[in-house]
């Protein structure tokens, strides 16, 4: 991000968030997913400050942002507190209403957003997901091996914490990702927070929660028949495991009331793997 973006230390209640913000025009929340930063979206996001004011925060525990405390249940890590943190964001900065964009991490956040708190959320794009009970509900044999990350990392401290802290790099960029992280401008970044224990522990305890609490509220909603009633663009990666998996448009149709979307010629980090198509699409839906 260029110096058009200021960095700042948002107190939100629980946590403090680093936020980069910056640009002119309306509203939109960039969240970031794992095992980012807001730096995720560095090759888009000097391109959207010409036409949105910009809001690029650390998700809590991530990057600079601060860890809260660890509770028996996860919820201090479940996406219910941070889509809070979403919010009390915004509004400390002017914003009642915006728009949000979220990939893998970060989309979890901004479904949970859209349907926690409808008033705020104008339009929704999440990138490379399916909501968190779907992930569950629909696990196999192709989940298990392909996305094993998702339960090493939600077994009881410190058993993933201590696998990762032998070799943190090799871990979270050649194990899952086959290195292809490894040539992203931001990968010094990334390095240099998931070598943190703090860090390291935060990023645990959101799988925690996505494996429990997360899961329930999900759960709770389909069966309540809540729906996210803001439009919601959908967008996954062509040569990812969403597309291959699942059906995205008809799981998220679900979900939501009015759904969009397509693939995008990209491996599972979008925004950093093709910014063009990336910026063409949060142009066209968010505009």
């Amino acid at each position: 991000m260029s110096d058009v973006f200021a960095t700042t230390r948002i107190d939100v209640g629980e946590v403090t968030l680093r936020v980069r913000h910056g640009g002119d025009g309306p509203p939109l929340l960039l969240l970031h997913g794992y095992p980012e930063t807001h730096e995720l979206w560095n090759p888009v996001a000097d391109a959207l400050a010409a036409e949105f004011t910009i809001v690029a925060p650390d998700l809590r525990g991530y990057g600079e942002s601060t860890a809260p405390p660890t509770v028996a249940d996860h919820s201090t890590y479940g996406k219910r507190a941070m889509a809070a943190d979403a919010v009390a964001l915004m509004r400390q900065l002017g914003f009642d209403t915006f728009d949000v964009a979220g990939h893998d991490r970060g989309g979890r956040v901004g479904y949970r957003l859209a349907l926690d708190h409808p008033a705020v959320v104008r339009r929704l794009t999440v990138l490379d997901i399916v909501p968190t009970g779907e992930v569950w509900a629909h696990a196999d044999d192709r989940f298990a091996l392909g996305y094993w990350h998702w339960a090493v990392l939600a077994q009881p401290f410190p058993l993933p914490e201590t696998l990762i802290a032998a070799d943190p790099d090799w871990f979270f960029f050649d194990a899952q990702f086959g290195g292809a992280m490894r040539s992203f401008p931001a990968v010094a970044e990334y390095s240099r927070h998931v070598r943190n224990p703090r860090v390291i522990h935060a990023i645990c305890e959101d799988y925690r929660a996505g494996a429990t609490c997360d899961r329930a509220v999900d759960d709770e909603d389909r069966t309540a028949g809540r729906r996210i009633a803001c439009p919601v663009q959908v967008l996954w990666a062509a040569g990812g495991a969403v597309g291959a998996w699942y059906d995205p448009l008809a799981i998220w149709r679900n979900w939501a009331d009015e759904v969009t979307g397509e693939a995008i010629d990209s491996g599972h980090f979008i925004p950093e793997q093709n910014p063009e198509a990336t910026l063409a699409a949060l142009r066209r839906f968010h505009g």
